[in-house]
């Protein structure tokens, strides 16, 4: 591993990120048809490994119904505005109307509204009624609570999900979280995260989880890495991970999917998450995007809402077609923000990756000039790669 000198008794690696790695193609190609895309978690089955983020201005019921439909899975936050009002729409009307200065201390307010178990027991069972998969989110904190009580209303998968998630957790305030009894005790497959390192991916996976996310701080509408300075650029955060995974299943026999969740803005960015050892992608900004969004083109962190320490903003996307034409197409833009499953399959294709497993194994070049080489027409007209 390559290492550099921070100063004296201190030194770092080189972490990478989307932008900084290409694909290199090998000896055969596929056709785009033949790709099969499904993966698994846990006990369960998709046929798009696509995760729908749990921010409230990306999965509401109607919307994770959508997902679900299309072989993917949306994840409804069970301390978003959805579990706590019977009706948020108004809310997010009047968010999207706000100034800069105002949008932080709006959300705080709305969030301060208590959260009904009698309301995720709806909302799960709004999304089951349509005979799709259910998945919802909670912190660590909630998790004996609110995750409970989402299980009992009949829920696929829970995603026990912070900024940073670890198999130990000290405090002199609170009780710690038993992580390995809860999933143990679970009659559905656990998510855990967000983490991006080794060690802890491989002491979450002995903990249970079926399941890892990565990332911290990647997301379009997240502040973590300035606010706390903390993060691994994707690239070098699921690679760590995949390696926890792969050493834990040689051990035990017992696999456990990762998820890169953030930091995707185009079809190519998912390419390279599943390259670099993913299972399945958690995308926020660009699901954001589709018509059927309840934030209207916007979206917000989840952690922006804090009444201490706010870290994310309001960010504007746009609205820029259905989900179907974000997922599978057909795209009217070139840049590659829309038919993300089109570019994957197209990708696995050039690379002659027939599915995720072989993905997975597929060559990587650092190539910080993959952006820029050649494109300067298209970055001075702002068109195609020249847009993002």
């Amino acid at each position: 591993m390559y290492e550099v000198s921070l100063g004296k008794y201190r030194k770092a690696r080189m972490a990478y990120g989307f932008d900084e790695i290409s694909l290199v193609p090998g000896l055969r190609t596929i056709d785009p048809f033949d790709v099969d895309l499904s993966i698994t978690i846990g006990n369960q089955q998709l046929e798009l490994p696509i995760l729908g983020a749990a921010m409230d201005g990306v999965i509401d019921p109607t919307m994770a119904v959508a997902m679900g439909k299309l072989g993917a899975m949306g994840v409804l936050n069970l301390e978003g505005i959805f579990c706590r009002y019977q009706d948020p729409y108004p809310l997010i009307s009047t968010l999207i109307q706000k100034s800069r200065e105002e949008i932080t201390n709006y959300l705080q307010k709305i969030y301060q509204e208590p959260i009904q178990e009698s309301l995720i027991k709806e909302r799960i069972q709004q999304i089951k009624s349509q005979g799709v998969l259910s998945a919802a989110s909670v912190t660590p904190s909630r998790a004996q609570t609110l995750g409970i009580a989402a299980v009992e209303a009949g829920l696929d998968i829970l995603i026990i999900q912070s900024t940073v998630t670890t198999r130990e957790f000290l405090s002199s305030r609170s009780a710690a979280f038993d992580l390995k009894s809860f999933c143990l005790n679970l009659p559905i497959p656990v998510i855990v995260g967000n983490c991006a390192t080794y060690e802890v991916a491989l002491e979450l996976m002995k903990a249970g989880a079926s399941g890892i996310l990565v990332g911290i701080g990647p997301g379009a509408a997240c502040t973590t890495r300035a606010v706390l300075g903390i993060g691994i650029p994707q690239i070098t955060a699921t690679i760590d991970v995949a390696a926890a995974r792969y050493d834990y299943w040689k051990e035990t026999g017992r696999y456990v999917s990762v998820i890169t969740d953030g930091g995707m803005r185009v079809g190519g960015d998912v390419a390279k998450a599943i390259a670099s050892g993913a299972d399945a992608v958690m995308l926020g900004s660009p699901l954001a995007s589709a018509q059927e969004a309840p934030g209207r083109g916007h979206h917000w962190g989840m952690a922006t809402p804090d009444p201490n320490l706010p870290r994310g903003t309001l960010v504007k996307v746009g609205i820029k077609g259905t989900l179907k034409e974000i997922l599978l197409g057909p795209s009217h833009v070139t840049d590659g923000t829309m038919n993300f499953i089109g570019a994957l399959k197209s990708s696995m294709g050039s690379l002659g990756a027939q599915n995720i497993k072989e993905m997975q194994q597929v060559p990587i070049d650092i190539s910080p000039s993959i952006w820029t080489e050649g494109k300067f027409l298209q970055k001075i007209q702002g068109v195609g790669m020249g847009r993002s």
